[in-house]
Order: C-alpha cells, then sequence, then structure tokens
C-alpha cells in the first residue's frame, strides 16, 4: 500500500460558522452524516474527502487534520509508538466504514491513520 493522504477534517467548536465560512469560500457542499455527529464535505475533487465536526475535547485547538490510508491501523499505531509517536487516540471502529486512529509525531505534528473496511472475499 502506498500510505497516500485520503482524508482531511476540521474539528472546531462552531460547525456552523466554519460551514457558513467554506461554503461561502470555496462553495463546498456539506451532507451530514445520519446517527453520527460528522459532516461529510464535498469540494469536489477525487483526490480524498474532508468533514467537519465538532471538537472531540473542548481542550483539543481548533484546526483541521490529514489522514493517511493504512492496511491495519492497530500495527500502524503501535510501530509510530515504537518510533517514539505519543497515541492520541487508539485503534476506533466505524461500522460499515472502516476505523481509524491519530498519533503525534515526536515533533508534535498530529496525523490519523485510516483502514478501509475489509469485505469478505467471494
Amino acid at each position: 500500500m502506498a500510505n497516500t493522504f485520503i482524508h482531511v477534517e476540521l474539528s472546531t467548536d462552531d460547525v456552523s460558522s466554519a460551514r457558513a465560512f467554506y461554503k461561502k469560500l470555496f462553495k463546498w457542499k456539506f451532507a451530514p452524516m445520519k446517527g453520527m455527529p460528522y459532516t461529510m464535505i464535498d469540494t469536489g475533487s477525487k483526490t480524498g474527502g474532508a468533514g467537519l465536526q465538532k471538537k472531540p475535547m473542548p481542550e483539543a485547538p481548533t484546526a483541521w487534520l490529514a489522514y493517511v490510508e493504512v492496511d491495519d491501523v492497530k500495527k500502524t499505531l503501535a510501530k509510530a509508538r515504537d518510533a517514539g509517536a505519543q497515541i492520541v487516540l487508539e485503534y476506533q471502529p466505524i461500522p460499515a466504514m472502516g476505523a481509524f486512529g491519530i498519533f503525534s509525531d515526536p515533533a508534535g505534528a498530529m496525523l490519523g491513520v485510516w483502514e478501509m473496511e475489509k469485505k469478505p472475499a467471494k
């Protein structure tokens, strides 16, 4: 696997204002996900996805976070930990979609990793 950047998301205290700002600035389209406090962003690009959410922790900064696609989130987080990263969010499955985790590299930069749900072989 090439481990390419596949998704970026904005976490903010004010989702409505962020949505209005980016809609006005870039004419992006927004689609709230059913059953989840998350909004997908259609940027018109075919290179990756984007999302918008309320900050999961009040003390977290308002920021964009990039995600890299990996074969196995658990193994990647373990490898990152061994290389000196701090794990910010351990493996989190999202039913019918995949799983993700987040780490902070030794210099303090945050990065998410995403694993697509594995489809059973036919």
